[in-house]
């Protein structure tokens, strides 16, 4: 395996720096000198590998997203059920973003428009929340007749809006991610027969 080049250790180590400032001091609070500091490196290193503080917070997220993606392909290609996969997601996913507030407040209200297709150069939330959905219309209980990225965006949508309320200082109870799935699975219209029905409770 090859050893990564100063280039790659050095973003390595910015984004390192960035996920601790962040964490520690806040987004708004944190500024690239003081990131290039904790990193052991010049500002200009770090102007040069990124355009602005904004790039590394954007560069950092797409890393943290990616990280766990791995582990949650190996329960889609072992065909669990979907909406349990579905759910320890966004409940990993709401864990990180309670961890991680300004992050997360700025991956959450992102400046870029959310495509159908998630991007296909790296993992992302996104595809993972695609996957399992086109993971629950093979096993029958999402709906086949609609496209998985596509009703992955609208499921990302109202669990996006629902975390930055959590955010914004409204109470988090991980039972608002089954009401969230169920919400979106069975729709707004009448309630599902009994039969199909998502259960509001484990």
């Amino acid at each position: 395996m090859a050893r990564p080049n100063r280039t790659d250790r050095s973003r390595k180590l910015i984004l390192d720096a960035a996920e601790g400032a962040f964490r520690e001091l806040g987004f708004a609070e944190t500024g690239v000198e003081a990131i290039a500091v904790r990193a052991g490196l010049t500002r200009k290193t770090a102007y040069n590998l990124f355009g602005s503080k904004e790039e590394i917070a954007r560069q950092l997220i797409a890393r943290i997203e990616a990280e766990p993606a791995p582990l949650y392909q190996a329960r889609i290609a072992a065909g669990e059920p979907a909406l349990d996969v579905l759910e320890k997601v966004l409940l990993d996913s709401a864990g990180w973003c309670l961890a991680n507030p300004a992050l997360a407040r700025l991956a959450l209200s992102s400046a870029e428009r959310p495509r159908p297709e998630p991007p296909p150069d790296r993992p992302s939330f996104q595809g993972v929340v695609r996957d399992v959905l086109a993971l629950g219309q093979r096993q029958g209980v999402i709906r086949a007749d609609e496209d998985a990225g596509f009703m992955a965006l609208v499921l990302l949508g109202v669990y996006g809006q629902a975390m930055l309320s959590v955010l914004a200082g409204g109470p988090f109870d991980p039972q608002e991610i089954r009401r969230i799935v169920r919400l979106v699975v069975e729709g707004l219209g009448a309630p599902a027969p009994e039969s199909r029905r998502i259960p509001s409770n484990p």
